[in-house]
């Protein structure tokens, strides 16, 4: 078959992509821009996002070319309005050969599938916030450990390049080996408590700062998901660092998320830079499954009073706003840190604790947003 029909056949499926709201297919709508086949089976285009776009339309029009026997490869480089661009409806797709601008301030890192080495069937869960302080690694790690002692086989990539605690909260030390031919070297993760880890940690000198830039950081979380022998996972969970930068972008340039925790404490310092957080993965088209408000409450060990030392009502609030689920509540216990700091994740060291019942509670939540049955887990 020519390139010129397979791009006919690759428009003819994309239109049957209906946008919910508007009515409009995706490529009557202008969303679907510079479409062309390179190298006769892989389909390269620029999907356009609009304020109004429900989660998962990129994903939509991925699965939908994915159909094609034609096509081997898909590439969607997900870009924000730009000046020129019909966002209502009626923008028309630009030729194949024409150019266009990926490094303006409206481009977004290309979105692609996730890495051979992962296998399409792992479920990709990353635990983010806006805010560092507010205990995503806690999450991160307990959400592993508990997959793990479910009989699931998990995986942990420390994506917080500038501050990787996964190796001190799994009590793990030392370098990871090298294996395979030279140019076919596999990095072999590190494992704890059932969990694969991966993380910067464990290849610099303990209290050696990671001082670089976006690009270095880029390259090594493409390298950590590319070029690690993760195995046959059926979850990989990736603990984000706090913010809206490099490391996020380059995340989901690299790899197809299923869905995002974002982590808060209740006060309103939390709060907004986790609703910026939220409004990022939103603008790339990545879902959000809800929020975790954590150090929800202390209660005192004399007097079993609860004190509520970040404020309270600051989640409920910013999920009211946000249209997203309030995914669990995790109480401020000392037993958390003492975990943490001592490489035993809760579920594990203090399995009988309100944290780490929550912690489990929060487990099967999560689960049931990523449309895995109950019973199944």
């Amino acid at each position: 078959m020519t390139t010129g029909n397979t791009e006919k056949k690759a428009l003819s499926v994309l239109s049957t992509v209906v946008h919910p709201v508007t009515g409009s297919d995706i490529v009557a709508s202008g969303h679907v821009q510079n479409l062309e086949i390179k190298e006769g089976s892989e389909v390269h285009l620029s999907f356009i996002v609009q304020p109004n776009d429900p989660p998962g339309l990129v994903k939509e029009a991925r699965r939908v070319l994915e159909g094609l026997t034609e096509l081997e490869k898909v590439r969607i480089k997900v870009q924000l309005p730009q000046s020129g661009v019909n966002s209502g409806g009626g923008s028309q797709v630009r030729p194949p050969n024409s150019s266009v601008s990926g490094g303006g301030p409206g481009a977004v890192p290309q979105v692609t599938q996730k890495p051979e080495i992962l296998g399409k069937g792992t479920k990709v869960l990353a635990v983010s916030s806006g805010k560092g302080g507010v205990g995503k690694s806690m999450i991160a790690t307990n959400l592993a450990a508990t997959l793990a002692l479910q009989g699931k086989s998990v995986g942990l990539l420390d994506a917080d390049i500038y501050g990787p605690n996964i190796p001190l909260m799994f009590g793990v030390r030392g370098r990871p080996a090298v294996t395979g031919d030279k140019g076919k070297e596999l990095i072999q993760p590190m494992e704890a408590h059932g969990v694969r880890l991966m993380s910067l940690g464990f290849l610099l000198d303990e209290e050696q700062p990671a001082i670089m830039r976006g690009p270095l950081i880029s390259g090594i979380l493409k390298q950590f998901l590319e070029q690690v022998n993760w195995g046959d996972l059926e979850f990989l969970i990736v603990d984000m660092p706090p913010g809206t930068g490099d490391a996020q972008l380059s995340l989901v340039q690299s790899i197809d998320i299923d869905g995002v925790v974002m982590v808060s404490t209740p006060q309103a310092v939390a709060t907004g830079d986790v609703a910026r957080g939220i409004r990022m993965f939103e603008r790339v088209n990545t879902r959000v499954l809800g929020i975790v408000e954590n150090m929800s409450s202390l209660v005192c060990p004399h007097c079993s009073e609860e004190v509520d030392v970040f404020g309270q009502g600051g989640v409920d609030r910013l999920g009211k706003e946000m249209d997203l689920q309030v995914l669990g509540r995790i109480p401020l216990e000392p037993s958390v840190r003492i975990s943490g700091d001592e490489g035993n994740p809760t579920v594990i060291s203090n399995p009988d604790s309100p944290a780490a019942v929550s912690l489990r509670d929060l487990t099967a939540v999560v689960l049931r947003g990523l449309n895995i049955a109950p019973g199944t887990y």
